[in-house]
């Protein structure tokens, strides 16, 4: 009984890893497609923090595919390289208007303040005056 049995074990476990691997024409398991990313980051705008939030990675056999993932990142490190160029640009922009400024006061002039002037409270009419007539404003 105990022959019986094994052999019938090593006939199932034969049979599986045919079926398995494909040990005919028509295989059981057919390729399938690899996961795409279904969402990449936006081309037409620069990309914000809700478009990385949002980004989901597919995942491969053995963690994420590494071409969306380059592509995600490299997508990433140019916006960044783009905002510091840009940042850069300005900084440098307000420092030669603050340079210019330094170097000629009358250019770029704040107006003169207004010469401080007490403040006094508008006069009160009589507690016994009639009130102003709302058509007439008297």
């Amino acid at each position: 009984m105990f022959w019986f049995l094994l052999l019938a074990m090593v006939v199932v476990v034969a049979a599986v890893t045919l079926a398995v691997v494909g040990g005919g024409k028509s295989a059981i398991l057919q390729d399938v497609a690899p996961e795409q990313l279904t969402d990449p980051l936006p081309t037409t705008r620069p990309v914000g923090r809700a478009d990385v939030e949002a980004l989901r990675l597919p995942v491969a056999a053995r963690g994420y595919r590494m071409a969306d993932v380059d592509d995600a990142l490299g997508r990433l490190g140019a916006e960044l390289a783009e905002r510091d160029a840009r940042i850069a640009e300005l900084e440098s922009a307000l420092a030669g208007a603050q340079a210019t400024r330094a170097g000629r006061p009358d250019l770029l002039k704040e107006p003169q303040e207004r010469p401080q002037t007490a403040w006094h409270a508008p006069e009160q009419p009589p507690a016994d005056a009639p009130y102003p007539d709302e058509e007439t404003g008297r």
